[in-house]
């Protein structure tokens, strides 16, 4: 069974991936002159630098979310279940209207 930490690190290593690609194409136009290259170079770098921080913050986030919504579940485990049922039972009430 896939835990939230391995649905996490699945995560980082697409947005690695990505961000290794997007570092890759700004070494591959480094040679480039013209200005409109140079300035979308520099924004992409400028972008690349902020996500790499909003990603590590949004992965603390969730992850204190799901535990906490462990803790929850462990705790009061009948509430849960209520919850899922009604949730249930609303979806397959919007579903099956017409």
């Amino acid at each position: 069974m896939k835990t939230p930490q391995d649905d996490s690190k699945t995560l980082r290593q697409e947005m690695q991936e990505i961000m290794n690609q997007a570092h890759a194409l700004v070494d591959a136009t480094s040679g480039e002159l013209d200005d409109r290259i140079k300035s979308a170079r520099a924004a992409l770098v400028e972008r690349l630098n902020l996500s790499q921080g909003s990603i590590s913050r949004m992965e603390t986030q969730i992850l204190d979310k799901v535990q906490a919504a462990d803790e929850f579940v462990h705790v009061k485990p009948y509430y849960a279940i209520g919850g899922t049922f009604v949730g249930g039972l609303l979806l397959g009430w919007f579903m099956s209207r017409k």
